[in-house]
């Protein structure tokens, strides 16, 4: 194993901008806004601000899932918050969000606007409100609600230490790649046998669980994330790939994996997300064709 450069901490640590990294123009050590800047309002009663990674995607599957089953109160508008641009730091966003990190969402269906953020908050309050997605028997719940907890845990080091070490950090290090390679390895093979004794995550039903995890190791399994399959070997884990490839073959997921992403293949990007129909008009290959 190499040995990186030793590096010792100084009795009180500084704040040295920029600390290199792809993100470096955006983490600052502390909250707040950094400008003033409204956020839009559309006409639906939900109103999300988000980006297509795999957090503001749990949201957007969401939504588009229970469009399907025919709840017309979870019709949405979807709002850009580019963070390579620093927009999470405007003071409307802040407002619906005081960490600053998407997805945000505004529910408008009441006489008061509600607030949720975090993305394992929002995926509960939608399932309360349309009743969908989230099971009622004890023991059901249970195992659906600890899976969902699970990924909310167990995401940071998938994606601020393996990711960053592996796909953004300015050099590559041994140690970090190693441990963090080995921890989401260790996440794969829970999954892989957790999803040996069942369809999905909570059991035989299709939850918010999936919905939650299916975009950080579903994507990373699939290729979709950090380009580490092979790195990772992730033919190895046969039970979480067939779980994956599954969930991407509904259409409504299909679907929420374009809203809000600048990123892949043009079809796959639907910057801003008004009405279903945008799905067939507004995608970025379309919007440029007709430029």
């Amino acid at each position: 194993m190499t040995t990186d450069t030793e590096y010792t901490p100084p009795k009180v640590w500084e704040w040295k901008a920029p600390s290199g990294g792809r993100f470096a123009n955006i983490n600052r050590p502390i909250a707040g806004p950094t400008h003033d800047k409204d956020l839009p309002v559309g006409r639906h009663p939900m109103q999300l601000y988000s980006l297509g990674t795999p957090n503001g995607q749990k949201v957007t599957i969401m939504l588009e899932e229970l469009l399907a089953l025919g709840h017309a109160g979870a019709e949405y508008d979807a709002w850009p918050i580019k963070i390579g641009e620093g927009e999470q730091f405007g003071s409307g966003f802040v407002a619906v969000n005081p960490n600053s990190k998407i997805p945000a969402l505004v529910d408008r269906s009441g006489a008061k606007p509600i607030r949720v953020f975090e993305s394992g908050a929002i995926l509960v309050y939608l399932a309360e409100k349309f009743g969908a997605f989230l099971p009622t028997a004890p023991a059901e719940r249970a195992e659906c609600l600890s899976w969902l907890f699970w990924q909310m845990g167990s995401a940071p080091y998938l994606g601020g230490g393996f990711g960053h070490f592996y796909a953004y950090a300015p050099s590559k290090m041994q140690y970090p790649i190693d441990r963090f390679t080995m921890e989401t390895k260790r996440q794969l093979d829970v999954l892989d046998r957790r999803l040996a004794e069942s369809r999905y995550l909570a059991g035989d039903e299709y939850t918010v669980a999936d919905m939650a995890v299916w975009p950080w190791y579903g994507n990373l399994v699939l290729g979709a994330l950090y380009n580490a399959a092979e790195f990772l070997d992730v033919k190895s884990y046969a039970n979480v790939v067939r779980w994956a490839e599954e969930i991407l073959a509904r259409p409504a997921v299909q679907r929420g994996r374009k809203v809000n992403r600048f990123s892949g293949p043009l079809e796959d990007q639907l910057h801003e997300r008004h009405d279903a129909g945008d799905f067939d008009t507004r995608t970025a290959d379309k919007l440029q064709a007709a430029e």
